[in-house]
């Protein structure tokens, strides 16, 4: 199945990071060396998640405990996505923020001013500490016209006890009680594939999506016009494939296999050139 992956040179990479690079606090084999790759061979790549609990500092250092060397500017996450989104339709505006640092830092650096009375925007994340109060709030200033943003629709989280409720289970909440669907930023929207791809100057058609998710992965890569890798190290078994209507355009065991890959399928300088 690689064949396909094949057809054209990969300049960029774009990879999801739970399921693909790491498992709870393990590295997954072939992680550390994908990176490496990807180094050596000055490729330009940033890890994705769709968590926004953390910060890219955040981040980096749960991949270093696991033995992945990953720069903060080269983490992207689902609350950076969000902020930026935000910050181009009403720069410098206030909102209701739900969440962790990831999200909270994500909006101060974007310049918002974070508030609970006279908002433009309420804001929806991912916290181990979800509040009654907090929720109730929400409803009440997307009942009085605030706009409804939520970092991503996942509807559970994993933890080491079992999954735990996440963003879109509590977004359910709050439109079950307003009639108001959140505008979600995260994958599977190729907005966030978007903002990655600008980030690190590459195109769709030069660049691959790696992911353990067909509904949110392998959808937001071909919805953004990227190829994409299912490996099965995480959510997607390979037996479930079949029951969605899309494909990826390969499907390989775990990323130790992509990593013999990255040299492989590289442009040559010639090749490089002319996409620039």
């Amino acid at each position: 199945m690689t064949t396909a992956l094949e057809e054209r040179p990969i300049h960029s990479w774009l990879t999801d990071m739970d399921g693909v690079l790491v498992h709870e606090e393990q590295a997954l084999p072939g992680a550390a060396e994908f990176i490496a790759e990807l180094r050596r061979l000055d490729r330009r790549f940033l890890v994705l998640t769709n968590n926004s609990m953390f910060t890219p500092r955040d981040l980096r250092a749960r991949l270093a405990r696991a033995g992945i060397d990953v720069d903060e500017d080269s983490l992207w996450t689902s609350a950076l996505a969000t902020a930026q989104f935000l910050s181009e339709q009403s720069p410098g505006s206030t909102a209701y923020v739900i969440g962790e640092a990831g999200l909270t830092s994500a909006m101060h650096g974007a310049g918002f001013i974070l508030s609970d009375v006279d908002v433009e925007f309420v804001v929806l994340g991912e916290t181990r500490t979800y509040s009654f109060e907090a929720i109730t709030r929400a409803i009440r200033l997307v009942g009085e016209g605030a706009k409804f943003i939520a970092t991503n629709p996942d509807v559970t989280g994993p933890s080491p006890a079992g999954p735990l409720p996440a963003t879109g289970a509590v977004a359910a909440m709050i439109t079950a009680a307003t009639g108001i669907e959140p505008y979600y930023v995260g994958k599977p929207n190729p907005l966030m594939m978007r903002t990655a791809l600008n980030r690190i100057e590459a195109h769709s058609e030069t660049t691959v999506m790696i992911g353990d998710r067909m509904d949110t992965d392998v959808k937001s890569g071909l919805e953004a016009g990227m190829r994409s890798i299912l490996v099965l190290t995480g959510s997607t078994r390979e037996e479930a494939i079949t029951s969605f209507p899309f494909r990826p355009t390969t499907v390989l065991p775990s990323i130790a296999e992509v990593a013999s890959l990255v040299e492989r399928t590289a442009p040559t300088r010639e090749q490089e050139l002319g996409e620039d």
